[in-house]
């Protein structure tokens, strides 16, 4: 191993509580959403990685899981020189945002919401499908300025969304549109992946 990739989605948000579709909505951490970004801190700490990098959106649920990730990890200066960018924010829900995923199932469907949350490309009233998430933000973004770093063999840290860091686990080649709905982010447990010369070695999740 050469170096590290974490992918850390946000701790849980007051509308992960709500079970309300959050997308672009800009909504802060629970209490319970707080502790689990400390306790990514503190895997963080114990496995001894130190970050070069670290990256997120310009939403406050992954912003604040970041600070508080990395004030546990004992690296809290990187969060100062953290990048911020919209493409790395969560997926557009469009028409659905703020509405409550069961009621949203009762009225439309639960076969209708499937597909709306789950295609890859088919998009929801006025949002995004994940493949324009993919392949409008987040890969050119990656590609451009997160790739050549850990080509360099830095170590990065992404804190982001589970939409978003599912598109880069397909930018990776480790999932396909095909495989990605079995992909899940579970909120403030980092995803590890160890590389050697941009090769993936491992992939785990860090508990």
């Amino acid at each position: 191993m050469s170096n590290i990739l974490v992918l850390l989605r946000h701790g849980q948000s007051q509308w992960n509580l709500e079970n309300r579709f959050t997308g672009f909505h800009d909504v802060d951490l629970t209490v319970q959403g707080e502790e689990e970004a400390k306790i990514a801190g503190g895997l963080l700490k114990n496995a001894g990685f130190k970050f070069d990098h670290v990256f997120s959106s310009t939403q406050t649920r992954a912003n604040r899981t970041a600070k508080i990730a990395l004030e546990a990890a004992g690296q809290d200066d990187l969060f100062t020189r953290m990048v911020r960018h919209d493409d790395l924010r969560e997926r557009d829900y469009g028409d659905l945002t703020g509405l409550n995923k069961d009621e949203t199932k009762a009225k439309y469907g639960e076969e209708q919401v499937h597909i709306w949350r789950r295609s890859y490309d088919v998009s929801p009233p006025g949002g995004e499908c994940l493949g324009d998430v993919v392949e409008k933000r987040v890969r050119p973004y990656f590609n451009a300025h997160i790739k050549p770093l850990l080509d360099k063999g830095e170590n990065v840290l992404i804190a982001a969304h589970g939409n978003s860091l599912r598109a880069v686990l397909i930018i990776l080649g480790v999932e396909t549109p095909e495989t990605i709905n079995d992909a899940e982010f579970p909120t403030g447990v980092p995803l590890v992946f160890e590389m050697d010369q941009g090769k993936i070695l491992k992939r785990y999740f860090l508990k």
